[in-house]
């Protein structure tokens, strides 16, 4: 509120009557502040002796014997998941403010939070499971050091989404945490118990999830995704141009004739050829979101939403080990 330095009116009558106001907005930011937070107990006894001491019970904390308030670890976790940054970064930020804590402190704490959350993150898995009959299934890459080999190996990120928007007033994400490899046993673990159709892409360790005898349930559908698909052939075309690359879009818009017209077609002795065969020999899949109107006709939901922890995984450079994949995971989730 700007006052004028006088409101007394120059004709001598008094003060001026306030008549009305202009109001201007600007936006404007409070900079993050650290504080520390004491907890006082006081402790009584009988002045005389005669009995023991009295004191109120220690509140309980999340990592009990450290430092940080549950407010700051969500804090630091939503900084590094959510916006990418790096605990090595968000440690500077820490120092800029007053607040000198190394790098290794804040990664203690959050493999240790991570450790705490997993029987949440594991109920929420049980509940997407339970509670769908189809869910989005993807995977991303993530490098965990190998100390034994002096270097990184690849580790996988898996993402489990529901999304029943288009018929249902729901929709629901969990990340499930980092196995130590990529094959169809990981597939096995995260979706036992599922019963329904799995949006995928045509990643081959899904495969054996259809088929009978299928460990952890019933046989699955799988449902493909049309933008890989169709992906595919777009990065097969020859540079020289081919007729029957734009032929194969235009028939995708009539499912049958293309793949009849592709079944007549298909030749393993070119890139484009071998695009086309990828098609043909998911076709059950590619067609099943005409079957079932629950399924989406693409899996670009779920590679959003795996999307992010991509992106943390190249920022963060790699997981110390597997729990520490485990705990970016969870953290996500």
């Amino acid at each position: 509120m700007i006052e004028p330095e006088s409101i007394a009116c120059p004709c001598g009558c008094g003060d001026m009557a306030r008549i009305g106001e202009d109001r201007t907005e600007r936006l404007d930011v409070i900079p993050a502040r650290y504080q520390v937070i004491v907890t006082i107990r006081p402790k009584y006894a009988c002045p005389k002796g005669r009995i023991g001491v009295v004191q109120a019970k220690a509140p309980a904390h999340l990592l009990e014997g450290s430092w940080p308030t549950e407010a700051l670890l969500a804090h630091v976790a939503v900084a590094k998941h959510s916006e990418h940054m790096p605990l090595n970064r968000q440690a500077v930020v820490m120092a800029r403010l007053g607040v000198p804590i190394d790098r290794s402190v804040l990664a203690d704490w959050m493999g240790r939070t991570g450790a705490l959350i997993a029987p949440v993150v594991e109920r929420m898995a049980e509940l997407l499971k339970a509670r769908s009959s189809r869910l989005n299934m993807d995977e991303t890459t993530a490098p965990v050091l190998d100390p034994g080999r002096g270097k990184t190996r690849t580790g996988y990120l898996w993402a489990m989404l529901r999304d029943d928007r288009g018929w249902a007033a729901s929709a629901t994400r969990a990340g499930l945490p980092l196995p130590p490899g990529h094959s169809g046993e990981f597939a096995d673990e995260i979706l036992d118990g599922f019963h329904g159709t799995i949006q995928v892409d045509a990643y081959g360790g899904y495969s054996h999830l259809a088929m009978a005898g299928r460990m952890g349930g019933q046989p699955l559908k799988l449902a493909f995704c049309w933008a890989h698909g169709r992906r595919k052939l777009i990065k097969a075309k020859p540079k020289m141009g081919s007729p029957i690359f734009g032929l194969a879009l235009l028939r995708i818009a009539l499912l049958d004739q293309f793949f009849a017209w592709l079944a007549a077609r298909v030749s393993r002795e070119s890139d484009l050829g071998d695009a086309m065969a990828y098609m043909l020999r998911r076709q059950a899949g590619f067609r099943l979101f005409l079957e079932d109107g629950h399924v989406d006709i693409d899996s670009n939901l779920v590679e959003n939403a795996i999307r992010s922890p991509a992106m943390n995984g190249r920022n963060a450079l790699f997981a110390g080990h597997d729990e520490g994949g485990r705990s970016w995971a969870r953290s996500r989730a």
